[in-house]
């Protein structure tokens, strides 16, 4: 794969196979497989909290993943404005009102958008969603800290 330096390269600390950190949050991930968790709604959650916390590399990563998995151009393009579409079901509009919360923790996670969730997801499903935002704002964080967007697929 041909990647595109858009920075000038970073020396900050690199993530990688070799780091136990890594191996943790591929744990995580791995863990998140065996939920009932879909693979869609997995892909809403990662690419919006990474549009919120301005992650440019799982932006890219993960609107390519969700085009595999079927997601529209559409709805890609309009997820940062979600609640002024029609784009996004009951569930889906539950579970983004969640995952902004969740993103944005500091202004808290309302009693009204956590039993909005509660009452279109069981239980474990609810559980899978909260792992998934914890997950993602976690890469997130690896990814910007250490400039991970220096190298950032081009075609």
């Amino acid at each position: 794969m041909f990647y595109q330096n858009i920075k000038t390269m970073s020396t900050r600390t690199k993530i990688n196979q070799k780091d136990p950190a890594y191996h943790a949050m591929m744990a995580l991930g791995e863990y998140l497989t065996t939920t009932p968790l879909t693979a869609k709604h997995h892909e809403l959650i990662k690419i919006r909290t990474s549009q919120i916390n301005g992650c440019a590399f799982c932006i890219d990563m993960h609107t390519r993943d969700a085009r595999k998995e079927g997601e529209t151009e559409q709805r890609i393009y309009a997820l940062s404005v979600w609640r002024d579409t029609p784009f996004f079901d009951e569930q889906e509009r539950a579970l983004l009102a969640l995952t902004e919360e969740v993103t944005l923790i500091g202004n808290h996670v309302s009693d009204d958008t956590y039993n909005k969730a509660a009452a279109v997801f069981e239980p474990a499903y609810l559980t899978a969603i909260l792992m998934a935002i914890i997950a993602i704002n976690s890469w997130n964080r690896f990814a910007i800290t250490t400039h991970m967007e220096d190298f950032l697929k081009v075609g």
